[in-house]
C-alpha cells in the first residue's frame, strides 16, 4: 500500500512540474552578414531552445497563425514593446528575441528573454565566436548559456577560444575511395615503351595507359575551408598491355575554397625493367645512334673493322624489357577539383611527372559518398 502511494505522489509530482513549465514563443530573429535569414535563424534558435526542455516552446505553425492573424511584421518585431504584445496576442508567458550578427574576423550572438506580463528583460546573453561557418552549434551554446544550462567545454573552446589556433569543427571534404583513369607516357621513355622490337628492349605497350587503385587521405590540418592532409595513393597500371605495374604515390596536399580545389606534389614510387647499355653513336655494331646493351659489344657483333676492342661508349641505365626489375623514383605535380552532386563527390585531377628521359601526364577521377562528421 505505502509503495502503491508513493508511485502516485510521483506521478503527481511529475505532472505538477509539466504544467509549471512556462509557455515561450520565439520569432524572428534579427541576422546581418551571415548566410542564414531572420527566419531561418528563429527556426534554429527555437530548435536549440526546445533541446534544452526548460520551456514549453510554442508551435511555429500556431504563432505563425497568430502573427498572419494580427498583421505582425516579424521581420521588424525586434523592440520589447512589439515583442510584448505579441507575446499578449500569443498567450505566452515569455518570449526569445535576439540578433545574430558577423563582424569581421567574430561573430556575435545576443539573446533575451521577456517577461510579457511586466515587460522586462527577464534575461540576457551576449557571445563573441570566431567567424567559422557553424552557426547552429554557436546557437547551442548561447541559448544553453541563457536557460542557466552549462555547454560543452570542448564545443566552446572550439568555437570562442582566439588564444588558440584550433581546427575548424565544420564537416571537412575527405576523399578515400577508387581511383581510375589513364596516364601517357613522352619523349624517349613513352617510344621505348611503345616500341613492338623486344629485341631492342621495346615494351611493346599502348600509348595511352588505363591505371586503376585507391586514394587514402590523413588531415592533419583544418581550418575554415582550408584543408592540409597526406594523399597515399595506390595505383595498378599497364594491364591492356598485358603487364602489371604497380605504383604508389604519397601526395602533401592542399584543398581550398568552397569550389574544393586542390593542390598536391610528392615523390611516386613504381617497377620498372632497366638494363645497362650504351648508344652506338660512330654505328660499330650497326646502325648509328642504336641503343645495345652493354654485353653486345664484342667482336663478334662488330660490322667495322676500326672498332676499338674496348668499348668507347658511356654505359648508362634506361628502360628496357631485358633487364631487372627494380623501384623507381620520381615527382609528381597535381592539381583538381571536386564535384558534386547531392552527397556524392566526384573528385577529378591532372597531374604530370616530369623526367629527363620524358614525363609522364596524366588524368584521374574518382567518387565517394559524404560522410557527416557528428560534433556532439
Amino acid at each position: 500500500m505505502k509503495t502503491k502511494s508513493t508511485i502516485a505522489a510521483l506521478f503527481l509530482s511529475i505532472g505538477m512540474w509539466a504544467q509549471t513549465k512556462q509557455n515561450i514563443a520565439v520569432l524572428n530573429i534579427d541576422s546581418k552578414g551571415v548566410i542564414q535569414t531572420s527566419e531561418e535563424m528563429g527556426y534554429l534558435v527555437r530548435l536549440e531552445l526546445e533541446k534544452t526542455k526548460t520551456y514549453s516552446v510554442l508551435d511555429k505553425y500556431e504563432v505563425n497563425e497568430v502573427i498572419k492573424a494580427n498583421d505582425i511584421d516579424v521581420n521588424n518585431c525586434y523592440s520589447k514593446s512589439c515583442l510584448v504584445n505579441a507575446g499578449k496576442l500569443l498567450k505566452a508567458d515569455k518570449m526569445l528575441s535576439g540578433s545574430v550578427e558577423r563582424l569581421d574576423e567574430k561573430v556575435v550572438i545576443s539573446l533575451r528573454i521577456i517577461d510579457v506580463a511586466t515587460g522586462t528583460i527577464e534575461k540576457t546573453e551576449s557571445s563573441e565566436f570566431l567567424n567559422l561557418p557553424e552557426i547552429q552549434k554557436m546557437i547551442r551554446v548561447s541559448v544553453s548559456k541563457l536557460v542557466g544550462i552549462e555547454p560543452d567545454p570542448v564545443l566552446v573552446k572550439l568555437l570562442i577560444d582566439y588564444d588558440v589556433p584550433v581546427e575548424s569543427p565544420k564537416n571537412t571534404l575527405r576523399l578515400n575511395g577508387p581511383r581510375l583513369g589513364f596516364s601517357s607516357t613522352l619523349g624517349e621513355a613513352g617510344e621505348i615503351l611503345s616500341n613492338p622490337d623486344k629485341n631492342k628492349g621495346g615494351f611493346d605497350m599502348y600509348p595511352v595507359n588505363f591505371q586503376f587503385g585507391w586514394q587514402q587521405e590523413v588531415q592533419y590540418i583544418s581550418a575554415g575551408n582550408f584543408q592540409a592532409l597526406v594523399e597515399n595513393i595506390f595505383l595498378i597500371g599497364g594491364l591492356e598491355s598485358g603487364k602489371f605495374i604497380p605504383s604508389y604515390t604519397p601526395l602533401l596536399g592542399f584543398r581550398f575554397g568552397k569550389g574544393a580545389w586542390e593542390f598536391g606534389f610528392g615523390p611516386t614510387f613504381r617497377l620498372v625493367k632497366k638494363a645497362n647499355g650504351f648508344y652506338d653513336k660512330e654505328g660499330y655494331l650497326g646502325k648509328e645512334g642504336e641503343w645495345h646493351l652493354s654485353r653486345d659489344y664484342n667482336s663478334n657483333n662488330f660490322v667495322r673493322e676500326d672498332a676499338p676492342a674496348i668499348n668507347p661508349y658511356n654505359i648508362e641505365s634506361r628502360l628496357d624489357s631485358r633487364g631487372n626489375t627494380e623501384l623507381s623514383t620520381g615527382l609528381v605535380i597535381a592539381v583538381g577539383k571536386t564535384f558534386r552532386s547531392g552527397y556524392l563527390n566526384i573528385p577529378v585531377n591532372v597531374y604530370v611527372a616530369p623526367r629527363k628521359d620524358g614525363s609522364t601526364v596524366g588524368a584521374m577521377v574518382g567518387f565517394n559518398i559524404q560522410k557527416k562528421k557528428r560534433m556532439n
